[in-house]
């Protein structure tokens, strides 16, 4: 595993309430998580929760308060920022009160062995040090985790006052960006969900985004990525306003939690290779053209080209994996995200949930149509909020009361937006529906479509309630969670010393020994996702709709001939299972190219003959 000042890992943001308090439980620690900007009434009722339980100043932010959403981000990213800090310098000063420190001793024990502070620390009390002097390396060492904030760039919902619509900076995912943009925080906000060009633009505002007088970025941007091609554009287009991507974060396509972007058959080990070849020339490019928007906007140019991080997440479940990502494509982090759903520790989530967690198997993880953004959806079959849609739809009344009301974003029945999840917009559908004089079977099909969008604004946040003791009447009680396939091989409740060892390969928490490699479940995903595909295909599909399904199963196939090439070059004692995961791969392959693609022929209807 390559050397880290800190950690090597990262938890990225899962659901909207799964991680919301997340950086309260770990950033002391020096681990970074990131934490959602959806759901502004969550974080005002966790600010004031937080407030009574640390003894802070509290004075509520109403939606009564002028720009209140922006307000309530960046007061309750500052109480984080003040917790954590203080939760951090109680750790340095531990060690003056006492011979040891539990807390102290802790944070040393999670850190890999290979830690360069660790290792330090460890030199410095062997040398006999007065209290004074280990507060002070303490002091100068130790740093906080990030406290990183995502933004779905497309949840980016108009909004009004009095029936008058605000202008555009008011929109939601703005008024997150400005919240994070005024906050205390020195961090990163990872832009999510593909381009916004309104979004991107409004970056600029915020001075925090260009270089200080020392060309260091006070803020930073991290860009979610399925490919290098996307990451390459949005790279330009940003830098040409003077913006700068400090890291590129690179999930799979489908074997990650959450929203599924399924790309044209490109898996995630070709992508990374694709990375970690052209980064030098995605630097320099990239540098071209921002070192020209700072000179046209009077800003401090930094004398070389500013850093540039590569990280990676989507499966991961091994440390062999973990340290294989780390050294073969010289990643900076990997993200480790639906394991953490079993370290009540580390997330807010109910017990009923957890223990469904940990009962699942693969058959019950599943990609679902229930997102209200029409994006394919990682989900469990059976959680509560999917049994309260369903008891609405056999009583007869389909659709969400929409209490919240996040992604009202479908204007299909005028300009005022709905969520698809909505009554109101369910309702207004089935009625277009009954017009259409469809056979059962048809009927049926698009009536499932029309119903199977769930209210998850709502459902992804009601565990941090319910783990808080908090009022969930409005929200009612059903819980949305979204994990990866990853989960099904993690069967127990886990601590943060326990998760964080096996990451490190300190110790092991799957008790399962037929997980496949991370490699291999993903191409086992591309299969299914591309037959799902294959099987949609009929008599009036486009010659285009086929000519994408061969693309598709062209880059699968070359997909496995770079990983068959790469595993047989790699020395065995990196990847145990070698032979095994190649063998996975041929067969992967023979089953791929047994699939014909071809447009199914519509079927004549014999006419009989009059004798």
């Amino acid at each position: 595993m390559k050397k880290k000042i800190f950690h090597s890992f990262h938890i990225p943001v899962m659901g909207i309430g799964f991680t919301i308090d997340t950086p309260l439980k770990v950033a002391q620690y020096g681990i970074s998580s990131v934490i959602s900007t959806v759901d502004d009434i969550l974080v005002e009722r966790l600010r004031k929760f937080y407030s009574e339980k640390f003894d802070l100043p509290f004075q509520e932010i109403s939606t009564k308060v002028e720009d209140f959403r922006a307000k309530r981000f960046t007061s309750y990213l500052d109480m984080m920022h003040d917790v954590a800090s203080k939760n951090l310098e109680e750790i340095k000063q531990s060690f003056q009160n006492t011979k040891t420190s539990k807390e102290l001793d802790k944070l040393m024990d999670l850190m890999p062995d290979v830690s360069g502070i660790k290792q330090k620390f460890n030199n410095l009390l062997e040398n006999k040090p007065s209290k004074q002097k280990v507060y002070d390396w303490l002091d100068k060492n130790l740093k906080l985790g990030d406290i990183d904030v995502n933004i779905m760039t497309k949840v980016d919902r108009d909004n009004y006052r009095k029936g008058v619509k605000l202008p555009t900076e008011y929109n939601d995912a703005h008024a997150a960006l400005r919240g994070f943009a005024n906050s205390k925080l020195s961090s990163s906000v990872v832009l999510s969900a593909g381009m916004n060009p309104r979004l991107y633009g409004y970056i600029e505002q915020f001075n925090d985004f260009f270089p200080d007088a020392n060309f260091n970025l006070p803020k930073k941007i991290i860009l979610k990525v399925s490919d290098y091609r996307s990451a390459l554009i949005q790279g330009k287009y940003l830098a040409k306003r003077g913006i700068w991507i400090s890291e590129y974060r690179v999930e799979s396509g489908l074997n990650c939690g959450g929203h599924a972007f399924a790309s044209d058959g490109y898996l995630i080990g070709p992508i990374l290779q694709e990375f970690k070849s052209n980064k030098q020339a995605l630097i320099e490019e990239t540098h071209e053209l921002y070192v020209k928007a700072l000179e046209d906007r009077n800003r401090n140019i930094p004398l070389e080209p500013l850093s540039i991080k590569i990280t990676a997440q989507g499966g991961v479940g091994t440390s062999e994996e973990h340290d294989f990502l780390l050294d073969n494509y010289d990643i900076d982090s990997v993200g480790w995200g639906s394991p953490f759903l079993l370290v009540p520790e580390v997330v807010s989530i109910d017990n009923e949930t957890l223990g469904m967690l940990k009962d699942a198997k693969e058959d019950d993880l599943y990609l679902s149509d229930i997102s209200p953004l029409g994006v394919p959806f990682n989900s469990l079959k059976g959680n509560t909020k999917d049994i309260e849609k369903d008891n609405a739809i056999l009583s007869g009344t389909p659709g969400s009361n929409c209490p919240k009301q996040f992604v009202k974003l479908n204007t299909e029945f005028g300009d005022k937006a709905l969520c698809t999840a909505s009554k109101q917009y369910q309702t207004k559908k089935i009625v277009e529906l009954d017009t259409k004089e469809l056979t059962g079977f048809e009927y049926r099909k698009q009536y499932k479509q029309i119903t199977d969008k769930s209210c998850i604004c709502v459902g992804l946040s009601t565990a941090t309630l319910k783990v808080n003791e908090l009022d969930y009447k409005v929200e009612g009680p059903g819980v949305s969670v979204c994990p990866g396939p990853n989960i099904a091989y993690y069967e127990k409740e886990r601590t943060l010393k326990e998760m964080v060892g096996h990451i490190y390969g300190k110790n092991n928490v799957l008790s399962r020994s037929d997980r496949p490699n991370m490699f291999v479940k993903e191409l086992q995903l591309y299969i299914t996702h591309f037959q799902k595909q294959l099987d949609s295909l009929t008599s009036d599909s486009t010659k285009k709709e086929v000519i994408v399904l061969k693309k598709f199963q062209k880059n699968l196939n070359a997909g496995i001939e770079y990983y068959i090439g790469m595993f047989n070059d790699v020395k065995h004692s990196a990847v145990s299972q070698k032979n095994q995961i190649i063998n996975d791969f041929i067969s992967f392959r023979e089953e791929l190219n047994s699939i014909r693609v071809e447009q199914p022929v519509k079927e004549l209807v014999a006419i009989p003959v009059a004798s």
